[in-house]
């Protein structure tokens, strides 16, 4: 056993990190297919969580990965209030090079094997066209595409629920939740961050973008001829003059030891997952007077929308769901303040709350 391998074994029977209840390995030879299932808890219902495919260096890191995505899943899931716990799939390989029908259909029929305890969806890697074909193989699978019974893209919601956060953040900070003459900086313009950028314009607030795509910068600046400003990079972004809101919308990490220092707004509330990129992170925040949205808690429309396809997809009974993102964030923020702890540590506590109430509900049925 190497010593990675061994790290990952630990993380999942010793670590605070672990605790999950399943972990599945699976290999179709014939398409190639390698994939981790990770279950970490079904105390609120079935594990609910989407599919990752990537270009692992290992297939220890790619435990490690379902692993750690499971887990957040389940609080993901407990703060959305959804009757569904954490799960999470990594399919190994490039997506690019690898992805085959034959390869989405055994992947599906592996899904399909644990009888419902995990429902999967999209992530990194796989888009609503590639759960349409997974749908064929397994029924609990959900971000389908609306011809075949689903929701289709979740970005819209997931940039609303941020969008309800960033309300919530204002409200909490300044007294006031409306975002009119804000300053809002947004890192990455993608799927969710360009409907992020209509629904702040649309109240009236100052956007300023950035992407390393040229082109989701050019759609936003012809979209929003007025309002919008870009720049060049992240770099810059965080240190624009007058920023009152940073929205990390691309990659985890953006809140290290190097960006929290030149931040220059006073909250923090973005789209993008494990935006902290050590512990530590949220104390640098709050001592240089910076509020921090957890990402799980506001990034949360998403999978409040696939949660929704398996009931018959309604959108406005969704939209509904994910405007309570504001009550949450505030609950949050008030928790915090009483217990004398970060916002993410506060939103940990509530949802392992909840966690911890549903199992003991189920002991004593």
């Amino acid at each position: 056993m190497t010593e990675v391998s061994a790290g990952v074994l630990h993380t999942l029977f010793h670590s605070d990190q672990g605790g999950h209840e399943q972990v599945v390995l699976c290999q179709d030879r014939a398409s190639g297919l390698k994939a981790v299932i990770a279950i970490h808890s079904t105390a609120l219902g079935p594990a609910l969580g989407g599919t990752r495919f990537y270009p692992y260096a290992t297939e220890e890191e790619a435990v490690a990965d379902a692993l750690n995505l499971a887990r957040g899943m389940s609080y993901k899931n407990a703060m959305a209030g959804l009757d569904h716990g954490g799960g999470k799939a990594v399919i190994i390989g490039d997506p690019d090079t690898v992805k085959s029908e034959e390869l989405l259909l055994a992947y599906g029929r592996f899904v399909a094997s644990l009888g419902g305890r995990y429902v999967t969806a999209c992530d990194v890697g796989t888009y609503v066209a590639d759960m349409d074909v997974v749908a064929r193989e397994c029924r609990w699978t959900t971000g389908r595409s609306p011809e075949n019974g689903g929701a289709g893209d979740s970005s819209v919601l997931t940039a609303f629920g941020v969008y309800q956060g960033m309300r919530a953040s204002a409200e909490h900070l300044w007294g006031d939740p409306s975002l009119a003459g804000r300053k809002v900086g947004i890192a990455g313009v993608g799927k969710v961050g360009h409907h992020l950028v209509t629904h702040l314009r649309e109240e009236g607030a100052e956007v300023v973008i950035t992407d390393v795509r040229e082109e989701a910068v050019g759609r936003i600046l012809a979209a929003h001829p007025t309002g919008v400003t870009a720049v060049a990079d992240t770099a810059t972004l965080i240190r624009a003059e007058g920023l009152d809101i940073y929205a990390p919308c691309a990659l985890g990490g953006a809140l290290n030891d190097d960006t929290v220092p030149a931040l220059t707004a006073r909250i923090v509330c973005g789209a993008a997952n494990n935006q902290l990129a050590h512990p530590g992170v949220e104390k640098d925040l709050a001592d240089r007077g910076i509020l921090y949205a957890p990402d799980y808690v506001v990034n949360a429309g998403g999978v409040i929308q696939v949660a929704d396809e398996l009931h018959g997809f309604d959108f406005d009974r969704c939209k509904a769901k994910a405007a309570k993102i504001y009550d949450t964030t505030l609950a949050i923020f008030a928790r915090a303040k009483a217990d004398g702890i970060p916002p993410a540590a506060a939103a940990d506590r509530i949802a392992e709350q909840r966690m911890h109430e549903a199992a003991v509900a189920h002991r004593a049925r």
